[in-house]
């Protein structure tokens, strides 16, 4: 979005600085089921866009293991950020049978996906929420990649034995 400059009289429409590009820093991306707990991670730069992390996500999905019936390899539905909704993104999940729920940028208010939005950002408070991964130490994204998947498993455990106690 353009922005007006800060000069007196200054009426000219400025850009985005061009210095800024190259951020330094990581993301970090959650894939949830619906009760928040974190199915896959992924860590990018912070200069790369959301989408790209998107397939790979969906991707690392595991084999969901019930008690009765057929394992299941996949969810029905993803919800999604404004950040992920590209037409190769809605068909690739289509070609998957997975029905998209992604907020269309300019069309629809964040407000519908914010009732299921919340879970995401508790999952993701419960991932920082480790001292290690605060503050990233590490230089290598192999090491904090490593980190963040014990962070992953400490609370996966935690939640499902306050269910069986």
């Amino acid at each position: 979005m353009p922005r007006r400059c800060g000069r007196k009289g200054g009426g000219t429409l400025t850009g985005p600085n061009p210095v800024d590009r190259g951020k330094k820093g990581s993301k970090l991306h959650v894939l949830s089921e619906a009760q928040g707990l974190p199915l896959a991670v992924a860590v990018s730069g912070a200069n790369v866009h959301d989408s790209q992390a998107f397939k790979p996500l969906v991707l690392g999905i595991l084999v969901v293991r019930s008690r009765r019936g057929p394992p299941r390899r996949k969810p029905v539905k993803v919800r999604a950020d404004k950040a992920y909704y590209s037409a190769e993104h809605l068909r690739w999940l289509h070609s998957r049978n997975l029905v998209a729920r992604i907020t269309r940028p300019g069309i629809e208010s964040g407000e519908r996906l914010g009732r299921h939005r919340w879970k995401i950002e508790r999952s993701i408070s419960w991932l920082f929420g480790y001292r290690r991964l605060t503050v990233r130490y590490e230089r290598k994204g192999s090491h904090f990649l490593a980190f963040l998947g014990l962070a992953v498993t400490l609370t996966c455990y935690k939640k499902l034995a306050r269910l069986t106690v």
